[in-house]
């Protein structure tokens, strides 16, 4: 039986966070820690979605309430998260302007994933179909931003929260590039006033499944059109300023640092890293799923091959307790009841890669050391490509890739493919 709408509680608190991006990510992190940090109901979320209307057309009818389903090695937990106000598609650009230029709005956060931060437009379709292309978020925020200070609204916080080194500071660069020509006068004044806050983001996320709706439909009485699966495990890190103001998000388990460059690089390369090791090496043995792959022997020797690599050289900080994280991390992985599909961790290989893997391997061989723990990951990526081209499909670089597959034999694609990661990986394909 399909309820009505009637039978969600009401969503009240005032949109004061804008976000963009609003995936199941978003909503089993950024969401959750502030409806667990938000007490009195005073910093609602102003949601807008990426590339797609999905979560919109979704969230819409349910007044953006949605399930989130804790999913433990033996049992689920669930709860109605109340947090996010309204939802609207990523093609609405003046309703996005108009959001970010609120006065009352304090805080943007981001969850668009690393393809986003990428420097030059990407044509993508608006949300309608229409045959415009859609800016790419720093462009939507630089022009709100320039908006805002028109209006004299006052600073405010962007809270980048993807899988990215530096990812303020990169949000940062990318933002005044593209409002400097907009209006100089306000390009100057986003740099001094509006704080771009750098996080380390982390919680395992697979996609639903129609036995989640089932389970929420039995358990809640309720169905809902956008549940969220994610672990019980969650970890925010975040470091910067928030000059109008933020949710008390340590309350729920956040932590706020001086330094956050030593556990960014940490989850990308210790958990990341793994994830794409395991991706790419476990599909080329048969396997679907993260926690299949944990339990081949051969993958989790490369996968601590990998790691030790990685952790000769990662910054120097006792606080990160790579002994205890890299055993958290292991156990997570296990967990059989996540799902979690090596195919949803290969999609957008390219980006990712470029992230979590490539600067292990320029550490490796800046310090003269042998980088073949890293660099099989990235062959095993490109014979991915290789075996299959049309594969190219599930990347944002789709066109890239496709220049790269369509040329030449297999050994010089093998060298292009590598080249699209870092090009002093196709100097040597044999290294």
């Amino acid at each position: 039986m399909r309820l009505n709408r009637l039978s969600w509680p009401c969503a009240c608190a005032p949109a004061r966070i804008v976000h963009v991006g609003i995936g199941s990510f978003s909503r089993a992190h950024t969401c959750w820690y502030t409806m667990a940090a938000d007490g009195e109901g005073e910093w609602g979320i102003c949601a807008f979605t990426g590339r797609r209307p999905d979560a919109a057309e979704a969230l819409g009818p349910q007044q953006g309430l949605y399930t989130l389903i804790e999913r433990g090695t033996a049992t689920d937990s669930l709860s109605v998260i109340e947090v996010v106000s309204e939802v609207r598609p990523g093609s609405d650009l003046d309703g996005f302007t108009e959001a970010v230029a609120a006065p009352q709005t304090a805080i943007v956060t981001l969850t668009v994933t690393e393809a986003g931060y990428r420097p030059t437009a990407v044509a993508e379709r608006a949300a309608t179909g229409a045959e415009s292309p859609l800016p790419n978020p720093p462009q939507r925020l630089a022009a709100a931003l320039v908006e805002r200070h028109r209006r004299h609204a006052g600073p405010l916080a962007i809270v980048s929260c993807d899988n990215l080194h530096a990812n303020g500071s990169v949000l940062r660069e990318r933002v005044l590039t593209e409002a400097e020509p907009l209006d100089a006068e306000a390009a100057g004044w986003i740099g001094r006033e509006v704080s771009f806050v750098s996080t380390s983001v982390d919680r395992i996320t697979p996609r639903i499944t129609e036995a989640d709706r089932e389970l929420v439909l039995r358990e809640l009485g309720l169905v809902d059109l956008a549940p969220v699966v994610t672990e019980p495990f969650s970890d925010w890190i975040l470091s910067g300023e928030f000059p109008a103001g933020r949710p008390a998000w340590e309350s729920a388990g956040a932590r706020f640092v001086a330094d956050i460059d030593p556990f960014e690089l940490r989850k990308l390369w210790i958990l990341n890293g793994a994830h794409s090791l395991l991706a790419f090496l476990g599909l080329a043995r048969g396997h679907l799923t993260v926690a299949d792959a944990i339990r081949d022997p051969e993958l989790v020797q490369a996968m601590e091959q990998f790691w030790d690599l990685a952790e000769r050289h990662l910054p120097s900080a006792s606080e990160l307790d790579l002994e205890t994280y890299r055993r958290e991390t292991h156990a997570r992985f296990a967990n059989g009841r996540m799902g979690y599909p090596l195919m949803q961790i290969a999609g957008d290989g390219r980006d990712k890669l470029r992230q979590r893997v490539v600067p292990v391997i320029e550490a490796a061989l800046d310090a003269g050391e042998s980088a073949e723990p890293a660099l099989r990951v990235v062959r095993a990526w490109a014979r991915w490509l290789l075996e299959d081209p049309a594969r190219a499909a599930t990347d944002q670089n789709a066109e890239l890739l496709r220049g790269v597959l369509d040329a030449g034999g297999g050994e010089d694609r093998m060298r292009g493919l590598l080249g699209l990661l870092a090009p002093r990986l196709a100097e040597d394909t044999d290294q």
